[in-house]
């Protein structure tokens, strides 16, 4: 059995652990307040009220707010694509079984929810006058963007098709453009909307491009 660390180390690891502490509470406050009360709204304020620091805090950790709220921009793209790594290891290795993992996880209830939904929308608004939040808040985002267009370009060779850099293209903007709409409509219409008439709806016509590939209900075997 090994001996407790104490001293110096230990109380380096410590003060490591407590910034750590302090650094997620200022970035969940953030993105709390930006879910609830706005991008506008969110102020120094409010968000140390929140976290229940003091506002040196976020000089000390952050230099100012703009850095928190890049910071908290982030995080909040880090555990997007994580959660999505997370599907994609799940799912099978086919390229319409990966396809169909994406789908499924952005139409999933620990990704498309109420706050998710409106601090993405406040972001993305916000980077008309902040361009630097865009970076975890574009519609083109290109880790998912290549996701598509890795599984569809393996789809098109093996289907042998032709001018197959512009239809995998075609293809990729097709299915951003459906899910970014979907993830539109749930934020007019929370209440109304259903999940699995959304998959659906995007299946239905990946099947009518690869019927050999997708249904109504995701990726088909082989």
């Amino acid at each position: 059995m090994s001996a407790p660390i104490s001293g110096p180390k230990a109380q380096h690891i410590n003060l490591k652990m407590i910034k750590t502490k302090n650094q997620t509470a200022l970035i969940t406050a953030t993105l709390d307040c930006i879910a609830e009360i706005g991008f506008a709204n969110a102020t120094v304020s409010e968000i140390i009220k929140r976290a229940g620091l003091s506002r040196g805090m976020i000089h000390l950790h952050f230099k100012n707010k703009e850095g928190l709220v890049l910071a908290a921009s982030h995080y909040a793209s880090q555990e997007y694509h994580e959660r999505l790594q997370h599907f994609l290891q799940q799912a099978q290795s086919s390229p319409q079984a990966q396809i169909a993992a994406i789908i499924k996880h952005d139409l999933n209830t620990e990704v498309l929810n109420a706050k998710s939904v409106r601090v993405w929308y406040e972001l993305r608004g916000a980077s008309c006058f902040h361009p630097e939040l865009a970076r975890y808040s574009d519609t083109r985002d290109e880790r998912l963007r290549q996701l598509f267009l890795n599984a569809f370009r393996s789809i098109s060779k093996s289907n042998r098709y032709t001018n197959q850099e512009l239809l995998t293209d075609d293809y990729t903007v097709v299915c951003l453009a459906m899910m970014e709409g979907m993830w539109n409509d749930y934020l007019m219409h929370q209440k109304s909307f259903q999940r699995d008439t959304a998959e659906r709806a995007i299946f239905r016509v990946l099947s009518s491009l690869f019927p050999q590939h997708f249904d109504l209900y995701g990726a088909l075997d082989g």
